[in-house]
């Protein structure tokens, strides 16, 4: 891995929990609305503690090159220097992602 890199840690809202990855690819991508988020980069551990949140997301994303996260779904995405560890966290009862239009035409 070459300091040159860029990394990007990205969050975003999916069934109800909130995924943050490490990636080093993150674009418009082709479909209209969507963030498209590519090579990921996962913790090698070295010790026996290991974070099951984490094995979850190297599990779900295992085979995956690239994802596309639709817009609205998007928290935030941070150009970072240092790797975190990737989660998953459970949101509140209270907070409900709703999608939102992209395009609303002005009422005459």
């Amino acid at each position: 891995m070459s300091s040159n890199e860029p990394l990007y840690r990205i969050q975003f809202v999916s069934n109800g929990e909130r995924y943050e990855l490490y990636v080093r690819e993150v674009s418009q991508g082709s479909l209209f609305g969507f963030v498209e988020i590519g090579e990921f980069v996962w913790d090698t551990h070295t010790s026996l503690v290991l974070d099951p949140s984490h094995e979850k997301l190297k599990d779900e994303f295992a085979d995956v090159e690239r994802t596309y996260v639709p817009m609205h779904n998007v928290l935030r995405i941070d150009a970072v220097k240092k790797q975190g560890s990737a989660k998953i966290t459970k949101l509140s009862d209270k907070v409900t992602a709703l999608p939102s239009p992209i395009y609303t035409p002005k009422k005459d």
